[in-house]
């Protein structure tokens, strides 16, 4: 009788795990996808992100079930030309570059509308077909900081924007820019009331919806001693009166908005700050009371959702790359971002089949300011980067390799001096770059591998090479990452090369493999 009823519990146990693993898990997506806005046409899900210094920039995701995402498109290739956007004269716009977008489709046409401080202006993008373009595109002057593009019932257009004092300002019907003879209008005095009244961060974040006729505002705030907090404010006017409450104060999970599926359900989607990986997306589930929003289960984030269980990020977020190219293929997965502009004439997949080839072109003094760093993000809990280079082509003072790119960056690259090349392991964990280790190189290729640890922000990194791409060696010493707000993105592996003596060096990578484990 006791085996039968410890069968029974087994038996029970397995029936619960597996209910559980079909259910959707939260973070929804365990990497760097801030500031997201997101809409639902007809049985598809869109959402727009925050990528900022990155190019190309305002990754484009699409959804069958709220869950699972794949990158489709981005809205602009470069967002603008100048030194800081470009890593040129010694500039860069690390922490600015695009801010973030709002996501909108009217009659036919989707907008992505987004702000750069880099610029001083405020960015539309439009297309009709979002996944495979072309985007018109306009701009114009000031930058609206954390606006909300919204489409009203009677075809007016108008941008809701602010921190602390929130304003309206009307715009023209093609969205062109602001319309002639319009103000902008205070709505909101102070949104971040419903928090209380010791802010750290005044309300910002905008995001405003229209349901059953009322308009609803969803914005971020965060009290000082407290979390990031979502406040919410109605309307049944655009231009107010409004009234505020407080939405929710749980694990700091909050920026974000509402999204409705085909059955009727809602959700917020909302994201959170989690050290070096980034800031990571959350659903919460939403019902309606007494016609306000009611986020989350007894006020509370759920770890569960009944939506269809999460699938790995790869390749649909983060992408393996064996370099090779079939007739009509990109030149590069969406997965790819270069660290600002890139210099296309010093990169290419077709100088030699089945490699990435990158050529220096310029005098560079660091991993930070050196242009042609491409990149994509890591993921958690956890995950590894691997390389092959060939190193035969590189001239004396050039430095190539994998690295981890953030303000504290880590790297392991080969670097040559006269005419000996050496591996070396770089540490800025400290906020000051330290070669933890250097050893000597006598053949032409060479494999590298970063391996990331976010479990319950740990966020730790090592890097190991191998002569043979079997036999792996660690190598430098463990990089201890931290998020800062001078890059405001969380870590990416980047390939890079860049030249400190003489131009015209090149570096061919073989593969770049991505795996969401490590095996030390």
């Amino acid at each position: 009788m006791k085996k039968i009823r410890l069968g029974f519990a087994t038996f029970i146990l397995s029936v619960l795990l597996s209910k559980l693993a079909a259910q959707a898990q939260n973070p929804i997506l365990f990497a760097d996808v801030p500031d997201m806005s997101m809409i639902r046409v007809g049985n598809t899900y869109y959402m727009s992100s925050t990528t900022m210094h990155m190019s190309p920039g305002v990754p484009i995701m699409k959804s069958k079930d709220l869950v699972n995402w794949q990158l489709v498109n981005y809205a602009y290739d470069t967002l603008a030309n100048s030194d800081e956007l470009a890593l040129t004269n010694g500039k860069s716009t690390y922490g600015r570059g695009s801010w973030a977008s709002s996501l909108r489709y009217h009659n036919g046409t989707y907008y992505v509308s987004t702000f750069s401080q880099t610029t001083g202006r405020t960015h539309v993008y439009s297309t009709e077909n979002i996944e495979k373009g072309p985007w018109k595109t306009v701009s114009f002057k000031p930058s609206y900081h954390d606006h909300s593009l919204f489409f009203d019932d009677d075809g007016r257009v108008y941008l809701i924007y602010g921190a602390g004092k929130l304003k309206l300002v009307e715009l023209t019907n093609d969205v062109t820019g602001i319309k002639p003879g319009t103000a902008e209008q205070v709505i909101i005095e102070n949104a971040s009331a419903p928090a209380g009244t010791n802010i750290n961060l005044q309300a910002e974040g905008s995001q405003l919806f229209k349901v059953n006729g009322k308009y609803y505002l969803f914005n971020i705030t965060w009290p000082r001693a407290g979390m990031r907090t979502v406040v919410i404010h109605r309307a049944d006017k655009i231009t107010g009166p409004y009234e505020g409450k407080l939405a929710l104060q749980d694990l700091g999970v909050a920026q974000g908005g509402l999204i409705d599926t085909p059955e009727g359900e809602w959700f917020a989607y909302l994201f959170r700050d989690y050290g070096a990986v980034g800031r990571i997306p959350y659903l919460v589930p939403v019902k309606w009371v007494d016609a306000w929003p009611v986020l989350g289960v007894d006020g509370k984030v759920p770890q569960t959702l009944n939506l269809p269980a999460n699938k790995p990020l790869i390749p649909g977020i983060v992408a393996s790359d064996e370099f090779s190219r079939k007739k009509g293929e990109p030149a590069l997965p969406l997965a790819w971002q270069w660290n600002h502009n890139p210099d296309n004439s010093l990169w290419s997949v077709k100088a030699r089949k089945g490699y990435l080839r990158l050529t220096t072109g310029r005098i560079d003094t660091s991993f930070l300011l050196a242009r042609n760093s491409l990149t994509q993000r890591t993921i958690g809990p956890v995950c590894s980067g691997t390389t092959s280079l060939d190193v035969s082509n590189m001239k004396d003072g050039d430095f190539a390799g994998l690295g981890l790119l953030q303000k504290n960056y880590g790297l392991l690259g080969v670097r040559v001096n006269g005419n000996r090349k050496e591996m070396v392991m770089v540490n800025v964990g400290t906020g000051k770059a330290i070669e933890s280790q250097s050893i000597p190189l006598n053949q032409t290729t060479v494999y590298f591998k970063a391996k990331c640890n976010f479990t319950d922000k740990k966020d730790v990194a090592d890097f190991f090479y191998s002569l043979d791409g079997k036999t792996w060696m660690p190598i430098g010493t463990q990089l201890k990452m931290t998020y800062t707000l001078p890059h405001f993105m969380g870590y990416r592996f980047a390939l890079f090369n860049y030249a400190t003596k003489n131009t015209g060096g090149f570096v061919d990578f073989d593969f770049f493999r991505v795996s969401d484990k490590i095996n030390y």
